[in-house]
């Protein structure tokens, strides 16, 4: 058992939530017991999730994509009412991290969607992800193993060399990051969300991958929540809520 302002201080240190400027109100959103024993993790809140999460009795749950952010309406009423209404009725806390998630250099979206690659992080692509060089492989055998590791079907634009070796990587939505790919000159560029960046990807030679908005999304929490288990004396379980986005 831990106290929930122990766990909230080292998370807000460790995925440095105060220095990440982002559209999410990231942080502790809903303050539940101050007892923490088992903590859920999922990629979007939301009431229907909160309803199933509740079977599982967390007294904390993080998530990506929280309910409260900066440029909708925070009034406590209508469907916001529904969701925040469930947490506190069951005494559940509830702590989001947005950008800070996908950035981290470690447990981050993208540090870990490399790290599925065998490629270190090397360099800091649109803000939030990254890119590295590992040993020069398929695109064939990246897309198997993307396929497999996140439970997903990806959508290829193989516009560029068959034999990849500079990947870089923004999880969610980023289709349009692309061209920052091209200047960093890279032979795959991975995200979760399909454009239609079909004749740019060709005319520069370069191989598209989207992999889908929420099975890029999902990796980090996994780590986050190993990561969580290694330092406290708490229980953790993921709960995965798969779309087709």
């Amino acid at each position: 058992m831990e106290k929930l302002n122990k766990l909230v201080n080292f998370l807000n240190d460790y995925l440095k939530i105060e220095e990440i400027e982002d559209d999410s109100w990231n942080g502790l959103q809903v303050e539940g017991r101050k007892s923490i024993k088992k903590i859920a993790f999922c990629v979007t809140a939301g009431a229907n999730v909160f309803q199933k999460i509740a079977k599982e009795k967390p007294d904390l749950i993080i998530t990506h994509h929280g309910l409260f952010w900066k440029k909708a309406n925070p009034s406590l009423k209508g469907f916001n009412k529904k969701r925040t209404e469930i947490l506190l009725k069951e005494n559940i806390s509830l702590y989001a991290c947005h950008l800070p998630l996908d950035k981290h250099p470690v447990i981050g979206n993208n540090a870990q969607l490399l790290k599925l690659l065998q490629i270190k992080p090397e360099e800091p692509l649109a803000g939030v992800g990254w890119s590295g060089s590992g040993k020069v492989v398929s695109l064939k055998g990246i897309v198997k193993k993307l396929e497999k590791k996140l439970k997903t079907e990806c959508i290829i634009l193989d516009h560029g060399k068959e034999k990849v070796k500079k990947i870089g990587v923004v999880s969610g939505g980023a289709p349009w990051n692309i061209f920052e790919a091209i200047e960093k000159k890279l032979d795959l560029y991975i995200t979760g969300d399909a454009a239609d960046v079909k004749e740019v990807a060709k005319d520069a030679q370069i191989n598209v991958i989207f992999a889908g908005h929420y099975a890029t999304e999902t990796v980090g929490l996994k780590a986050l929540a190993k990561k969580i288990e290694s330092k406290f004396k708490v229980k953790t379980v993921f709960l995965d809520f798969p779309t087709n986005l």
